[in-house]
């Protein structure tokens, strides 16, 4: 296996709100959308980020969507500085995502905190070296 992420692709309830969390909210570039079309696509730098209806992104995979709670996975945005996790975690909040855990110093040296989309995908916003700035 060649090791790389190129796609992650998360299941979500309402298309249309999670293209407006994550484009308009969070201004990610989207990939032009056909009328038609159950899934929305941002390519960023390095992978792409999908959205597709959840019941379908299970019957894809050929399980049950009854799963509920944490999952196991979350998603990570690293930054540069304090302050820009704190804007970004602000940005997300603004879009309508749900500041799950505040920023704050970590026990691993740097600065980090949660916010949940509105499908309560996890993301964690981090500054993994503290800097004097």
């Amino acid at each position: 296996m060649d090791p790389r992420i190129t796609l992650i692709t998360l299941g979500v309830s309402d298309l249309a709100e999670s293209i407006r969390f994550y484009r308009d909210g969070l201004g990610l570039p989207m990939q032009e959308q056909e009328d038609d079309s159950n899934v929305a696509f941002f390519p960023l730098d390095g992978t792409w980020l999908s959205l597709y209806p959840r019941e379908l992104l299970a019957e894809d995979a050929t399980v049950t969507t009854d799963g509920s709670g944490f999952s196991g996975v979350t998603i990570a945005h690293n930054v540069s500085t304090k302050e820009e996790v704190d804007a970004v975690l602000a940005e997300a909040e603004a879009a309508g995502g749900r500041i799950v855990n505040p920023a704050q110093e970590a026990f691993w040296g740097g600065y980090s905190g949660y916010f949940a989309d509105p499908d309560e995908h996890l993301w964690e916003v981090a500054c993994p070296q503290l800097t004097d700035n």
